[in-house]
């Protein structure tokens, strides 16, 4: 409480404020972004919000999305260091170690700003100097929004903020069918409608909009790229970068690409490979009872929720596709049984 009230006092009078998330935002972390940035605009703040890379379009309804500033845009990088080198505090949100803002994080590391971590996945690092966690929370949206009542702001919370912590809460639980959809997510998504939120609006424009390049890659990726290993109850997909320039993949094309491989009858872990220019980009998925981010963090320099997770291959990959069913074949137990992983060396 010392600290809520710290915090209380420091956004009680007008401060230059940044907020950023992680890099390639997903609602969750644009959501809680543009629902803070447009809550702390109504308490006379002046608020940018910078990512350190762009995001999907089906986000850009979002109240304050036209004027988001993307660190990778070459022409607003300057423009972007100035305000956080000026920044009086920095809301760093969705993430839990500066790693995760890519070219960004040096800057943020080294800004006098006071900083706030409001973040709900697994072992935060020591970066900020007011520290909103609970990996008990289903989003980042949710704690968004509890620490609005907590400061006493209920009634600052609109229609527009209303919509941008729906949409992250309602992606970051799958559409409330993930196990993270506990009591507190319905009370306060009804909340939120309550306060206008249109949930059949932001959940056509989120998982109902799409382009004919994105379905036609959907189609190619389930029927020519993904790989089914029943006596593993392993399934993934390998996506080249040559597959993604021939469907004019856009961001954000690919996710949610990983469900369906989990969405196969008998699969409890499931991945999405995808070939990028400068690493292979991992998404983890696994069902309830597979941990599988302790898989992601042991063996591809990665982590995040039990049950979603992501990572990284510096190997090319058909390389990194060998390893990984060689190390989910030799740790199949442990995986499934909830055991300690075996390592490669073993």
């Amino acid at each position: 409480m010392q600290e809520l009230e710290s915090l209380k006092d420091i956004i009680a009078l007008p401060k230059k404020i940044v907020i950023t998330t992680h890099h390639k935002p997903d609602a969750d972390a644009l959501g809680s972004s543009l629902g803070m940035a447009n809550y702390l605009i109504k308490k006379g703040h002046e608020v940018d919000v910078i990512t350190p890379s762009d995001y999907p379009s089906f986000l850009h309804w979002m109240k304050g999305n036209k004027k988001v500033i993307n660190f990778e845009d070459l022409s607003k990088q300057e423009k972007a260091i100035k305000k956080i080198e000026s920044a009086d505090v920095i809301i760093c949100l969705d993430f839990s170690c500066l790693s995760r803002l890519n070219s960004m994080q040096s800057y943020v590391n080294n800004a006098t700003a006071y900083k706030v971590n409001i973040d709900h996945h697994q072992d935060p690092k020591n970066f900020s100097d007011f520290n909103y966690w609970s990996t008990s929370a289903a989003a980042t949206c949710e704690l968004v929004y509890d620490l609005i009542v907590k400061i006493g702001d209920h009634d600052l919370i609109d229609k527009d903020i209303a919509e941008c912590l729906y949409a992250g809460i309602m992606t970051d639980t799958g559409g409330f069918k993930h196990p993270n959809t506990t009591k507190n997510v319905h009370l306060v998504t009804a909340e939120l409608i309550g306060l206008g939120a249109d949930n059949t609006k932001i959940s056509k424009l989120i998982y109902d909009t799409n382009s004919i390049d994105k379905l036609k890659f959907l189609g190619f990726a389930i029927t020519r790229r993904l790989t089914i290993l029943e006596n593993l109850h392993t399934a993934y997909f390998s996506i080249t970068k040559k597959d993604l320039k021939k469907y004019n993949s856009q961001t954000g094309d690919t996710e949610g690409l990983v469900n369906y491989a989990l969405s196969l009858e008998g699969i409890k872990i499931a991945a999405l490979f995808t070939e990028r220019d400068d690493a292979v980009k991992i998404s983890f998925r696994s069902t309830h009872d597979v941990a599988i981010n302790k898989f992601a963090a042991a063996f591809f320099d990665g982590g995040g929720h039990k049950n979603a997770s992501g990572g990284k291959s510096e190997m090319g990959l058909k390389e990194t596709t060998d390893r990984f069913e060689k190390l989910i074949k030799k740790n199949k137990k442990a995986l499934l049984n909830q055991l300690e992983l075996v390592h490669e060396n073993n």
